[in-house]
């Protein structure tokens, strides 16, 4: 009978309640007031850097009130229409008057940028681009444009045609190449041509929030170095740089980003390269400039972490870098602004579970969306403690063993006992 009951114990203690937490206004920390504009209709309010580090992993707290009834909610993420990139195939590809020319198959949408995949170094190209609708049709000039290799002279190189925005079917390219002043023997050749692929349009690029900035570096030997706290859970996602007005100096050098939680296990890094060429080399005018790096960092740090930018400057002398600027996508809170009433956003509560609405599965954002504005972050004076609702075993989770250790040894008693009784 004891081992019965033990194990019914048992049985009791590892239930555990599996209904998710509700969210109600009192177990919320922090609220603000969102302000809509005139109008009725729906509204989207961007979501600044201060709400991320007191909301939970992935804002899945976020909860809208309006007279007291939860409102339903779409987190909008600014991002590319078309988030990868397309190929284009290259066709026709020979020599015609001495430059290189082929065809690009361009994909059935907008585009304003095509990245050439070049073989070579130190060279100088002129591209003349012009569209067709069709193969073989009538031609559109659309310019003339300067790519350049120059990795003899430390500045990087771009083989990228920069375009007013377009939707021709196919492109005729001619390159006319020849050597970087100072560097011979580049001979051009059609076998240059390796590829060529489409970006997303820039009409359609990502927007970027200033979430902290660096308002100073250091120098630390052949590295200009910049170091901020980074709060819990606040997303950088680009880096950029901002120069002194006065420096117009070439440039182009590798940055090293990391972040590093006191009790994370490991450092998050990220890595790219600056880079500024303005030159008129050979009768050619070059305009490069790229002062920012991509980065995934601090979303997923449950603490405050360090977080440091190295540029490594070689030999050169350091670049004159003013500020940091450590940058996250745009992300907006969209809703029904239909009721006059003003909604409040509470947050706080990590014990909250991803909510799941219809209005955000169903929601498409729209050029006419009514702009709102989240008033500035206040506690929530009801605010209490949310009680522990974990079963015991949830709670004690080494409870359980100490009681599978006490039944096994009861039932070690009994068998020995048992075995006593038996007859020799």
């Amino acid at each position: 009978m004891n081992v019965v009951l033990l194990a019914l114990l048992a049985l009791f203690l590892q239930s555990s309640n599996t209904a998710a937490p509700l969210a109600a206004q009192e177990y919320f920390r922090y609220h603000r007031s969102v302000v809509p504009t005139s109008g009725r209709g729906e509204a989207c309010s961007v979501i600044d850097p201060g709400i991320f580090p007191n909301a939970a992993l992935s804002l899945k707290d976020l909860r809208l009130y309006q007279d007291g009834h939860e409102v339903p909610y779409a987190i909008t993420l600014s991002e590319p229409e078309q988030p990868d990139s397309d190929a284009a195939r290259v066709s026709n590809l020979g020599m015609q008057d001495r430059a290189v020319a082929f065809d690009l198959e361009m994909p059935d949408r907008s585009y304003t940028e095509v990245a050439l995949d070049l073989v070579g170094k130190d060279y100088l190209a002129t591209a003349t681009v012009s569209g067709m609708d069709s193969p073989g049709g009538t031609q559109t000039r659309l310019g003339e444009y300067t790519l350049f290799d120059l990795t003899s002279q430390h500045l990087s190189h771009n083989t990228t045609l920069r375009l007013q925005e377009s939707s021709f079917h196919s492109l005729h390219v001619a390159l006319s190449v020849s050597a970087a002043p100072g560097a011979g023997g580049f001979v051009a050749t059609p076998q240059m041509v390796r590829g060529a692929t489409v970006p997303p349009s820039r009409e359609a690029q990502t927007i970027f929030t200033t979430a902290l900035t660096i308002p100073s570096v250091q120098q630390k030997g052949r590295q200009t170095v910049g170091t901020i706290t980074l709060p819990a859970r606040l997303p950088i996602e680009r880096i950029s740089f901002v120069l002194a007005p006065s420096f117009k100096g070439n440039f182009s050098r590798d940055v090293r980003v990391s972040a590093h939680a006191a009790s994370e296990p490991a450092t998050e890094t990220a890595s790219g390269t600056i880079q500024r060429v303005h030159l008129n080399e050979a009768g050619r005018e070059i305009r490069q400039q790229q002062l920012s790096v991509s980065a995934v960092l601090g979303a997923n740090l449950q603490e405050s972490a360090t977080l440091e930018v190295a540029v490594n400057n070689g030999d050169d002398a350091p670049l004159p870098i003013t500020a940091i600027l450590l940058e996250m996508r745009q992300r907006q809170l969209c809703f029904d602004a239909s009721s006059a009433a003003r909604p409040e956003l509470f947050y706080g509560d990590a014990a909250l579970p991803t909510p799941q609405y219809d209005f955000s599965r169903l929601f498409s954002p729209s050029a006419h969306m009514l702009q709102a504005q989240l008033g500035p972050e206040r506690t929530n004076a009801a605010y209490r403690v949310r009680p522990d609702t974990r079963s015991m075993t949830e709670r004690h989770p080494d409870l359980i063993w100490v009681v599978l250790l006490i039944v096994i040894c009861v039932l070690a008693v009994v068998a020995l006992r048992s075995s006593k009784a038996l007859p020799r």
